[in-house]
C-alpha cells in the first residue's frame, strides 16, 4: 500500500517519466534584424559542436530542419534565410567555459524592424495590424505571434532542459522611447509566467544598439536602455563598444555579432549559480 501512494506521490510532482535535464541549459533569444543575425555567415561559423543545440523555430525543409526539433546548433538560428546573430557565438562561448558535462540549448525568434510592442502578449495583433507589408512574411513564420511562439518552444524546450537565461536585443525601432524599459519589463513578467520562471534564477541579459564610436544611428538609445535594470533587478547590459559595424549604422559586421556575443556568455557565466 505504501508504494502505491509513494507511485503517487510521484505522479503527481511529475518526476515519473521526466527527461528534463538539469545540465541541459537553455536560452530563449529574441528581439528585431540584429538578434535576427543581418550578417553574412562564413565557412568558420558553420562548424558545430553537439553541446550547442537549436530549437529549430521554423520549418527549414533546404536546411534539412523541422520546428520544434534539436539540431546542433549552426547558423541561421532564426528563420531559413537569416544570418550571424550574437546568439550564436552566446552559445560558443557558454560551453567553452562550462563542464563538459554541460550543453547549451538556444530558441531564437526575432523579427527585423520590429518595435517591442510586437512581442506584448496582450496587444500584439493591434501591432501586427498595422506592421509594414515588409515585415508580415516574417511574422507570419511565427504563426503571426511571435511572442505565443516564443512561448510555445519555452515550454517545448522544458521537456528536456532548464531554461537559464532571456537574451533581448531590440531597440533601434523604439528609439527615444521613455517607455521601452517598462514595455520591456512587461514582456520579461510575462515570459516568467507564462514559463513558469523565477526571476532570481532567470536573468534579462540586453545587447546595446551599434555605438556612436561606431557610426551608430540609434546609439542614443543606449542611455534608455541603460535603465532597463532600475525596472527588472535581474537585467544585465552588455556593452557594444568596440564591436565592428556596417555602413548602415544599424547592424553589427560578423565580427561585430562574434563580439557581441561573447559579451553575452560573459555577461551571463558569472551568473549561473
Amino acid at each position: 500500500m505504501k508504494a502505491i501512494y509513494f507511485l503517487i506521490a510521484l505522479l503527481l510532482t511529475g518526476t515519473v517519466g521526466s527527461a528534463q535535464d538539469s545540465n541541459f541549459h537553455v536560452y530563449l533569444s529574441f528581439g528585431q534584424s540584429n538578434m535576427e543575425g543581418h550578417a553574412k555567415f562564413e565557412a568558420r561559423d558553420t562548424v558545430g559542436n553537439e553541446r550547442f543545440q537549436v530549437l529549430q523555430s521554423v520549418d527549414c525543409p533546404e536546411l534539412g530542419r523541422e520546428a520544434g526539433k534539436w539540431y546542433t546548433a549552426v547558423p541561421p538560428l532564426s528563420r531559413c534565410d537569416t544570418g550571424l546573430t550574437p546568439t550564436d557565438y552566446f552559445g560558443r562561448t557558454m560551453i567553452q567555459n562550462l563542464p563538459e558535462n554541460v550543453k547549451v540549448g538556444v530558441i531564437n525568434v526575432a523579427v527585423g524592424g520590429c518595435k517591442i510592442e510586437l512581442f506584448d502578449k496582450e496587444n500584439h495583433k493591434e501591432y501586427v495590424a498595422n506592421a509594414p507589408h515588409w515585415m508580415l512574411p516574417a511574422i507570419n513564420k511565427y504563426n503571426g505571434n511571435p511572442y505565443g511562439h516564443l512561448v510555445d518552444l519555452g515550454k517545448k524546450a522544458q521537456e528536456k532542459g532548464v531554461i537559464k537565461g532571456i537574451l533581448l536585443h531590440q531597440g533601434e525601432s523604439n528609439t527615444g522611447d521613455e517607455q521601452w524599459p517598462e514595455k520591456v519589463k512587461a514582456v520579461y513578467e510575462n515570459l516568467l509566467k507564462d514559463l513558469n520562471l523565477n526571476a532570481k534564477e532567470v536573468p534579462l541579459i540586453a545587447g546595446e544598439m551599434v555605438s556612436e564610436e561606431q557610426g551608430g544611428k540609434c546609439a542614443s538609445m543606449n542611455k534608455i536602455l541603460a535603465k532597463l535594470p532600475q525596472k527588472i533587478p535581474n537585467a544585465h547590459i552588455v556593452s557594444s563598444e568596440g564591436c565592428e559595424a556596417v555602413d548602415d549604422g544599424l547592424h553589427f559586421s560578423a565580427a561585430g555579432y562574434r563580439e557581441l556575443g561573447e559579451r553575452y556568455a560573459e555577461k551571463m557565466l558569472p551568473l549561473l549559480k
